[in-house]
């Protein structure tokens, strides 16, 4: 029987990727909640390589429509540049990739569950994680009206295999069978790994693992030089050729993962309190940084700098933890635009076998 909350609700939005998870949510909805289910799915670049085939798979499982929004270049120019400019980075090594993209994601949730009249929003995060919560706080920051629907927190599955059952029996068409060894996120900035043999912090991750790097070992004996333009702190052009944010992260992406820049291994603290032992590759975004940080030692007075990295550190905390649509996130980044204008010119990078070393600035 359905409590007075569950009748209430006519129209859920379900973020959407097309995994066993969402894909058995979307029955799941329609079971406990007798509402209508929209899938809608962000495109910020994961590498999908279809995600126009998600259409089919989303009505078999029960979904009256899936929408997709392309978000590449309004990820790259508003969500990363910014974060970039500022200098943010969690925890001395997280660039933040996957905690950058949910607030986007969860902008257009709301924005989606606006243009189709839903009178609820839903996630696939789960209860031990942080995105849950990157998710939850944009949709009561931008409408606190919407109901957000967790299954994760509600249902009785317990485990992928209990996932698959359950799409099972309910006629869904789910491609995963065996329990993949990882937990991947994926965007435009960065790939990230969990689970597996990462679970104990001794073992050394598997070479097989990384997916947009080379190792170290195994990058061209000589170096890459790139050089890339700033201005006003944003970069503009890499070897003299103006391209778009996006087009530039997935250029140095390229040019990065191929000397084995960008990886990190990691045990950071997460926001619900556990800890957690993760490896990122994030080869254009390492380049970028390291790229704006020589750029402003040449132009930023002492002053302004040493405040600048006290800075850094709380605007990491503020984006790993979802506070990007808060007034103290808009104070932080009044504050880093107004040091940012004579961040303006070019560097010169030497990459070599996991290295950057600056070449000229």
């Amino acid at each position: 029987m359905k409590t007075k909350s569950q009748s209430n609700i006519k129209k859920v939005v379900l973020a959407y990727s097309g995994g066993l998870d969402t894909s058995v949510i979307v029955p799941w909805l329609k079971e406990n909640y007798g509402c209508e289910v929209v899938c809608f799915c962000a495109d910020v670049g994961q590498g999908d390589e279809d995600l126009t085939k998600l259409e089919n798979k989303a009505i078999a499982s029960g979904a009256s429509q899936l929408i997709i929004h392309d978000m590449k270049e309004e990820l790259a120019s508003d969500f990363l540049f910014p974060m970039l400019r500022s200098g943010a980075v969690y925890e001395h090594k997280y660039l933040l990739g996957t905690s950058v993209a949910r607030p986007l994601i969860a902008k257009h949730l709301v924005d989606v569950a606006h243009e189709v009249g839903a009178d609820a929003v839903a996630h696939g995060a789960t209860g031990k994680g942080n995105d849950q919560v990157r998710f939850e706080l944009t949709v009561m920051a931008l409408d606190p009206r919407l109901k957000i629907i967790a299954p994760w927190r509600e249902w009785d599955i317990r485990s992928r295999e209990d996932a698959i059952q359950y799409a099972a029996a309910h006629n869904i068409p789910v491609s995963a069978t065996i329990k993949s060894i990882y937990s991947r996120d994926s965007n435009m900035w960065h790939l990230s790994h969990e689970g597996g043999i990462l679970e104990n912090p001794w073992n050394e991750p598997e070479e097989s693992m990384h997916q947009i790097s080379v190792s170290p070992e195994n990058a061209p004996d000589q170096p890459t030089y790139v050089e890339i333009e700033f201005e006003t702190g944003k970069p503009i052009a890499v070897d003299g050729k103006k391209m778009s944010p996006a087009n530039i992260i997935y250029y140095l992406n390229k040019v990065g993962g191929a000397n084995g820049i960008g990886r990190v291994d990691l045990v950071e603290n997460r926001l619900v309190g556990m800890k957690s032992r993760g490896v990122y590759e994030t080869p254009g975004g390492t380049i970028l940084l390291a790229a704006h940080r020589e750029l402003e030692s040449l132009v930023l007075d002492r002053e302004t700098m040493h405040f600048k990295s006290i800075v850094a550190v709380k605007y990491a905390e503020l984006v790993y933890n979802g506070l990007w649509f808060t007034p103290l996130h808009e104070a932080l980044d009044a504050f880093v635009d107004s040091t940012q204008g004579p961040v303006t010119g070019v560097v010169k990078l030497k990459l070599y076998k996991g290295n950057i070393i600056v070449a000229g600035r």
